[in-house]
């Protein structure tokens, strides 16, 4: 075990009481606490239309699915991001075309690069709000209404997460977000998809369950009798113990992610004598998740990057990387290109501990053993010379 982890769930008697509860009432499928959960997320973000589902890979596939993507289409996205993005391109037959992203230090995909990746083929584009700072979407915005082509925004990593005002996941056509364990609202697994389009709407609330015109709850409270089948959908349906979670996780958000903030701030602080160390979005105005604390080695390589994680592992101190490239993964070679930037963010980023209870003490400790990590592989190179 980690003297720091990277992550802490933010759980207590509250989560296990709303489980109690749910259980206590016998339905625990599909039911009242799943429509619960949906109106309390549309209202904290400010969307029309919200629904839970069981992962946020289904939204992004319902995402791809509903706005008429299909096979002989292009879809441009990011590679510096979770498999799933590009895995949703996939299952609905399309071709993943994949963008750089903008600086070492702004590691969002980048607007310059996405319109001259636009060919006859392409027909959407998704972005991904990475670490939970929002992509630049007014030119992107821009891009697509002059080619017609539809956005989804991966914000898996930004509940509540603004851009200009906005809470990202409301300005696209589609919002998609993720409730896996160590995201900023933990049920486990669960994802939701957001709209501001009501023909969206319908027809992914009835592809999450076989295309079904009536739910299971519905018919046991009276509501109908009977069902038909409009068309062929999936079983994406989140349940009644997992929307509990949400509910009480929604409610300990906004004060989850200010405390955050100060994380973040003290983080900021600590590094900034580190002249070796880019703090990604230093210059962000807006209010983020921040889902996880990046940072990118500079003049750096890989072997540098791992020689960093494995010293500050053993001091105690759990690390990540988010994430590997996707465009490396051996089952996406067929769709492979230069990604410069990427390629090197994906060889010497570290994800360092971040969550609210994180104290100064632990975030001065974590940055005096980066400094003393480099200094040790600075000293090794020069007596190797």
């Amino acid at each position: 075990m980690y003297e720091i982890p990277l992550f802490k769930l933010n759980y207590d008697l509250e989560e296990e009481n709303a489980v109690i509860s749910t259980l206590k009432s016998k339905w625990i499928s599909t039911g009242p606490k799943c429509a619960e959960f949906e109106r309390l997320f549309e209202e904290l973000i400010g969307v029309k239309h919200a629904i839970a589902l069981s992962s946020c890979t289904d939204a992004l596939h319902l995402a791809n699915y509903s706005l008429g993507v299909g096979p002989g289409d292009e879809v441009i996205c990011p590679s510096l991001t979770f498999a799933a993005t590009v895995n949703s391109i996939i299952y609905v037959g399309a071709k993943p075309v994949f963008c750089d992203i903008k600086s070492y230090s702004d590691l969002t995909i980048d607007p310059n690069q996405i319109e001259s990746l636009i060919s006859n083929r392409t027909r959407a584009v998704i972005v991904m709000d990475y670490a939970g700072f929002p992509c630049d979407m007014d030119p992107i915005l821009s891009i697509a209404d002059k080619y017609n082509l539809k956005v989804i925004e991966d914000s898996c990593h930004g509940p509540m997460s603004e851009y200009k005002g906005r809470c990202i996941g409301t300005i696209g056509d589609v919002g998609c977000f993720s409730f896996f364990s160590n995201k900023n609202v933990s049920t486990g697994e669960g994802g939701m998809l957001t709209t501001n389009r009501d023909d969206l709407y319908d027809k992914c609330k009835s592809l999450r369950s076989h295309g079904m015109s009536t739910m299971s709850y519905q018919r046991a409270t009276g509501h109908a009798t009977e069902y038909d089948i409009c068309e062929v959908g999936f079983n994406y349906r989140l349940d009644d113990i997992r929307a509990s979670l949400g509910i009480v996780q929604l409610n300990k958000l906004k004060a989850d992610l200010i405390k955050r903030q100060g994380v973040r701030k003290m983080y900021e602080t600590s590094l900034s004598c580190l002249d070796e160390v880019i703090i990604p979005f230093s210059d962000n105005k807006e209010f983020v998740s921040n889902y996880i604390m990046p940072i990118v080695l500079k003049d750096s390589s890989k072997i540098k990057r791992d020689f960093v994680r494995n010293y500050l592992h053993e001091k105690g101190i759990q690390t990540s990387i988010h994430y590997p490239a996707v465009h490396k993964f051996s089952v996406y070679k067929q769709y492979t290109r230069t990604l410069p930037i990427t390629e090197y963010v994906v060889d010497n980023e570290i994800s360092l501990p971040m969550y609210s209870t994180l104290k100064d003490n632990e975030v001065v400790y974590i940055c005096e053993s980066i400094r003393k990590a480099l200094d040790k592989w600075n000293s090794t190179v020069t007596n190797t010379k």
